[in-house]
């Protein structure tokens, strides 16, 4: 088998499966397996998931492990060459893992190799290409000056060495993870990836940044990025510190300031206040249940021209290709009043997220 593709799902039950629907499009031709751990999530992931996609393996957990467990989970029972380690609020194009895998086999020395991500609104996420975190950059980093902490070498459609990938999405040979441990479980949640990719280069891989593929990341959908992901992610630094550089007095006192910063950092809970003043359904025939649910007019587009501002885009996953999808939403990115929604296909919802700190929104049609 050449590809195992393993997804760590907690409470995400609709992205899951705009995830999984974007995925079986992307593996059509390709030798491929589907593993999705879920980490004891009380919504009805699992339901949805032996109902609608029963090819796919289901390992339930029984508690949440986190991050690192859950994923290792998947992997001791994937088959593939390769495994892509995955988030389930994302969205990849049709031809994401055809374009990875001929880059893969191409190389030699691979590591891991990721690739461009968007947020819901089109905006390019910085940390899709990453350095290592070292104390000068990740002390820069907490006082808002994070330029060193991306790997601002290569451009966003650019392909080069980078020596951190974000664990939203990571390819890799199944062997080379093995290899180095896995993830490493001392990590719950945040880092894990910083430290895996960390590991892999020490043991004298090469890790790629992979930016002529586009994929949607609706960031924080599994966890609020508030100051407690704050407090969460310097604590998984202060672990990553402790278990590849030497012990110092001014690593100790960066890690503890960034801990204690956080406590006064993102108190103010951000509200989603847009105006919607219009719909616009891109597709071939008007979903009548939309018109039915909407608070405002729903309009039939099949093009992305003379949209108005305070625009809601809703794409048909029906008629539309995600890769499509992806590739319009990264145009419009700079229209900030136009959102942006999916109706999956086959499906009763639409679901999309406004910016990167606001959780999604999904609103059911029937």
């Amino acid at each position: 088998m050449k590809l195992s593709i393993v997804i760590l799902n907690y409470n995400v039950r609709y992205f899951l499966e705009l995830c999984l629907k974007s995925v079986q499009a992307a593996i059509k031709d390709i030798e491929a397996e589907i593993i999705v751990v879920d980490n004891d999530s009380k919504d009805t992931s699992c339901q949805m998931l032996k109902e609608l996609f029963p090819k796919v393996k289901l390992i339930e957990n029984t508690e949440n492990y986190g991050f690192s467990k859950g994923n290792n989970i998947g992997v001791a029972q994937a088959k593939g060459e390769y495994i892509c380690i995955l988030n389930p609020d994302t969205v990849v194009a049709e031809d994401t893992f055809v374009k990875l895998l001929s880059f893969a086999d191409s190389k030699t020395d691979l590591g891991i190799v990721g690739c461009k991500l968007i947020n819901g609104a089109g905006e390019f996420l910085p940390e899709s290409k990453r350095n290592v975190p070292y104390v000068k950059v990740a002390f820069k980093k907490m006082l808002g000056k994070p330029e060193l902490y991306y790997a601002n070498h290569i451009e966003e459609n650019g392909i080069g060495k980078t020596k951190v990938l974000v664990g939203a999405f990571m390819l890799m040979k199944r062997d080379v993870f093995l290899e180095v441990g896995g993830f490493d479980e001392d990590y719950f949640m945040y880092g894990e990836d910083i430290d895996l990719s960390y590991r892999i280069y020490k043991a004298g891989y090469s890790n790629y940044y992979y930016g002529e593929t586009t994929i949607l990341h609706y960031k924080g959908e599994s966890t609020l990025r508030d100051k407690h992901y704050v407090r969460r992610f310097y604590g998984a630094m202060q672990i990553f510190y402790q278990k590849h550089f030497k012990k110092n007095l001014i690593c100790d006192l960066t890690v503890w300031s960034a801990v204690r910063m956080a406590y006064f950092l993102n108190t103010a809970p951000v509200k989603n206040d847009k105006q919607v003043g219009a719909y616009a359904f891109m597709s071939t025939t008007m979903n009548e249940s939309l018109k039915a649910v909407l608070p405002k007019e729903v309009v039939l587009k099949n093009c992305l021209e003379a949209i108005q501002d305070t625009t809601e885009i809703i794409f048909d996953g029906n008629s539309w290709k995600y890769k499509d999808i992806i590739s319009a939403i990264e145009q419009k990115k700079t229209c900030k009043a136009v959102t942006y929604k999916i109706l999956p296909k086959d499906s009763s919802y639409i679901i999309g997220s406004d910016n990167a700190i606001c959780r999604g929104e999904i609103i059911n049609l029937t």
